[in-house]
């Protein structure tokens, strides 16, 4: 279960993001779920495959919640 947490550079790298974007994401809550440890931001691997589906599309016009 800890083996599947991301630090924001890890994710940062696999996104290709910053870690400030990260940070805005955060603050602005459009990200994948974090979980927050004392100072230390981490992030669940399956919150992120869940974030990432939901950011998946069909076509340009398609918005992330599936509709048009």
């Amino acid at each position: 279960m800890v083996n599947d947490l991301l630090a924001p550079t890890e994710l940062g790298a696999r996104l290709g993001k910053s870690q400030a974007a990260l940070a805005q994401w955060r603050y602005l809550g459009v990200g994948p779920k974090f979980i927050k440890l004392g100072r230390n931001i981490r992030y669940r691997a399956s919150d992120v495959e869940a974030w990432l589906d939901r950011q998946t599309m069909q076509r340009t016009g398609d918005t992330a919640d599936g509709a048009s």
